[in-house]
Parts: C-alpha cells; structure tokens; sequence
C-alpha cells in the first residue's frame, strides 16, 4: 500500500458546525486518574511544536521479541499532552498514528487541539514513533541513496524490468544487513503489542484511540487482539482488513488513476491561472509528453519520469494538494529544475529511507507477497491498462517484498468483537485506501459507525475544518455517541468532502 502515511496540519481555532442527529453508545464511565506513568520517564521533547504544545516525552523498553518478554529490549518513543478539564471530566489516554506503515507520530499528541467543542480537553493524548521508526531505538535504514534522483523509469517498455528488478533485489539485501534481529519483529502485530505495553506504563485499563491510514490497520488488530481495552476509536481511511497487502496496492492503482485525472480535470477548469490546457485530456497529454522529456534528459540531472510521477501521486491523495502539484507542473513546463527537485524532495518516501524501510519491512513479512515476478507481472499489465498513471511505480514500490530475507508470517485476523465502536470516517472517493474498505469494516464491526464525505476524493481528512465530520467526532468523544446505524450496505452519516482549494494566484 503505497505512502499510506499523511502529513497533519494540527489545525488551531476550527470552524464549529452542527453535527446531526446521534444516538448515544451504551454508557461507559470515565475512567480514574491513571497513576504516575510505569516504565516511562518523562522530560522535556527536543521537538519545538511539542515544547510549544507543553508535552512530556520519554522511552518505554519494550521486548524485541514479544514472544521473549524478558529477552532483548528496544526503545518506543512516546510523547503526552495532558488533559486539561478538571479531574472530573478527565476520560483516558488516546493513542494516535498517523499512518504508513513507517509514519513516526511523536508529534500527533498535539491533535487534541484540533478537535472541535474543546472535546480534546479531556484526554491525555498520546503520540508515539512506532518500533523502528524516527527516534525510536533503533531507526530502520537501509540505503539512504535509494529514493535519489534520475532513477530508472517506471514502464516495462522503456526498460524496467532489467532496471528495477536488480535494483529491488538489491535493497532487499540491504535491509537483510542493516536490519539485524530488528527486521523480523516489525509487524503489524509487533506495534500492536507495542500499543498495549504503552496502556500498562500509562497506568490504563482502557485505551481511545485515533489512527489515520494504516494507523486503522493497527486500530483493527488492536481491537481483535484486546477488545476488552478498547474504550472508543477513530479510524479515518481505512483500511481494508482482507487485503494484506498485495492485492490492496493494485486496487489503490485503480482509484489513483480516478483521482489523478479529477485533478487534470480541476487543472483545466482552471486555465486562466495555471494555462496548461483547457480539457483535462489535454492537461493529461502533457503531464506524459514531459514524462517522457525527462525520462530522456532529466532536468537538471535529477527529475527523470519517475521523480516526476512521484510528484504528481500527491494530488491523488488529497485535494489540499491541488495548487502545490500545479504550481509544480508549471515549473516543470518551465524547466525549473530547482522547484521541481525541492517539490520531490517534499513528497516523503521513498526519499525518507527510515520511512521506506520500515513500510516494506512491516507489509514484507505482514502476509505473502508473490515471489515469482511473472505473477506480478500479469497482474500489473492486467491492472495497468486501467491505471497507467500509477501502477507501474506502485508494483516497483513493492517489489523488494519479492526477496525480502525475512519469511513473513501468516496475515494478521481482524474480527469484530466490540460491543460499540469504531467510529469510521472515508471519502467516497479516497485513493490510499479505496472506500470499500470502510464498507468492510462496517461490516466486520457491527457496533461501528461510517461517516462518509461524499463525493470526496481526500485521504484521511477528519479535523481538517469539515463541521459535519468533525463534530461527530468530538460529539463521540465527548459522550460515545455514534451516528444511528442504518440499513443496508452504506455509510450511516452523510458529510460534505473536503473541497478542492482556490488556485494559486500567480499560477507557480
């Protein structure tokens, strides 16, 4: 599952909506003043927006092997920002993760500020660099230099197969060296049992937790794990809990392939500002006509066909992206080298090697992937001729599962037994993590939730100013109250999505 993490903009003074009608869960009372955390020493956090949030930050040790509780030890990092109601209203600790795998969430304690009706108050929220991750100890790196620049080109016809295979295979071996014991314990599972080591230090019978992206992969192992510790749940973009992880990365080809041409579409519309075609096939052609200049002559000896796409693949994430990518492609009309190199070096992993690393060695040993590359390479010419934009980066994304030097174990299960909850929030038309994954979840939980924001094409978007979504979160928060379950096979709330911005003045 390609770059599942998000980048999020802890949001200060949000417009407060109306949410609608809701049911109240069952109740369940708040829970005592944890003691003094076990096992954590908090102190001052090195990050200034955590200084400036007033967090605490610290280590927790934590088995290597969870299998092994008293052998070798690694260290998660862990930050807290308190509750700050009176003792009364305090209702636990929430746990947040961003996403990825490989997303480091040190610096998500800083949420609770973002949720609407000072419903975050109530809480100690709680970020945390998975295992592997950040400045957890220790970091997963593998070779720092393999999301570089003027890498191979991503199509099998302009040669890359005999490019990337070798190329995969390589930072496979990479890993196997780099990796020690470490990269046999990094699945989903390993930070599962990370999460609930980080309840006992707090002192918690029951975690909330808020996990975006493959941070509702963690939420739903965690539920089906310890179901007894879940107390309420956000999971926003979620995951599709039968798709480990092969079979997820093609589907995500097909709705990324919606999505990047809704932005071509956005982009003509707008044609006074950005002048880079009037239909978006039109805009469409030019995007592959500089592809295929730069996969000829990088610009700049840097942005080949590859980085350029990399570029692009964040408009097909979220709508908030619109004006950045734009202004890029503007540059790359331009043959603005500089602008283009610094708008890929923003665009995350693979360029962020710790990030890379710990996505593959989580999704690698997670589940089976294929191993013989005439599987993959039926099934991406099968999936490509749909979605050429981004299934050929996708399939070299994750072609170093094919060699990977840790055997991977059986998927992990996801089962619904909590009594209420999640509360689950999807675009209908989210590209990471396609919208029928949320439709499974629903029915895999039969107490939970769908708040969809129609028509929306963004992943992951709660707290992002959207009163309809982000009121039934803090109204669940505040008191679990649910939105009243429906009939049929459908979200339970309807929300407005996201809207695509303005575009920029000056057009780049």
């Amino acid at each position: 599952m390609r770059r599942t993490i998000i980048t999020l903009l802890v949001a200060v003074g949000v417009t407060l909506g109306t949410a609608g009608p809701a049911v109240a869960a069952p109740a369940a009372p708040a829970p005592p003043a944890p003691p003094p955390g076990s096992g954590i020493v908090w102190g001052a956090c090195s990050s200034p927006s955590l200084q400036q949030a007033r967090a605490e930050c610290g280590f927790l040790k934590v088995p290597l092997d969870h299998a092994k509780p008293a052998g070798k030890k690694i260290e998660i990092a862990v930050s807290r920002v308190r509750h700050t109601v009176p003792q009364a209203q305090y209702q636990g600790v929430v746990l947040v993760n961003p996403g990825g795998p490989g997303g480091p969430g040190l610096g998500l304690s800083r949420l609770g500020s973002a949720v609407p009706k000072n419903a975050g108050a109530a809480y100690d929220w709680i970020g945390f660099d998975p295992r592997g991750v950040g400045t957890s100890r220790p970091a997963l790196s593998c070779d720092p230099d393999y999301g570089g620049y003027a890498r191979p080109d991503y199509r099998p016809e302009n040669g890359a197969e005999k490019a990337w295979l070798p190329k995969a295979e390589a930072y496979a071996r990479a890993c196997g060296k780099a990796g020690g014991e470490l990269l046999a314990h990094l699945r989903t599972e390993d930070t599962v049992r990370d999460m609930d080591l980080i309840r006992q230090a707090l002192g918690a019978k029951q975690i909330n937790y808020y996990g975006f992206s493959y941070g509702t992969m963690l939420g739903q192992v965690y539920a089906t794990m310890f179901p007894d510790k879940v107390r309420r749940m956000v999971l926003d973009g979620v995951v599709d809990p039968r798709d480990w992880w092969y079979r997820a990365n093609l589907n995500q080809d097909v709705a990324f392939q919606r999505n990047i041409e809704t932005f071509f579409d956005w982009v003509a519309k707008n044609e006074a500002t950005y002048h880079l075609g009037t239909t978006g096939d039109a805009v469409e052609k030019r995007f592959y006509d500089l592809a295929a200049e730069f996969r000829r002559a990088p610009l700049g000896g840097r942005i080949g066909s590859s980085e350029w796409t990399d570029i692009f693949l964040r408009a097909g994430y979220n709508v908030g992206e619109y004006t950045s990518v734009a202004d890029a492609f503007v540059a790359g009309t331009k043959k603005d080298a500089a602008k283009l190199k610094a708008a890929y070096d923003q665009a995350g992993s693979p360029t962020d090697d710790n990030n890379y690393a710990v996505y593959l060695a989580t999704q690698c040993t997670d589940a089976p992937f294929p191993h013989d590359w005439a599987t993959w390479k039926r099934d991406n010419t099968a999936t490509d001729r749909k979605a050429p934009f981004e299934t050929w980066g996708n399939a070299w994304y994750n072609a170093p599962c094919r060699d990977w030097p840790v055997k991977p174990g059986p998927a992990p299960k996801v089962a619904g037994t909590l009594r209420t909850g999640p509360l689950l929030i999807s675009e209908t038309y989210d590209g990471a993590t396609p919208y029928e994954g949320a439709l499974q979840a629903r029915r895999t939980f039969p107490g939970s939730s769908l708040v969809e924001g129609v028509g929306g094409h963004t992943h992951s978007s709660s707290l992002s100013g959207i009163a309809c979504t982000d009121d039934t979160v803090a109204d669940y928060l505040l008191t679990g109250a649910l939105p009243k379950r429906t009939g049929g096979d459908r979200s339970d709330r309807q929300c407005p999505p996201l809207p695509p911005p303005s575009p920029a003045a000056a057009g780049g």
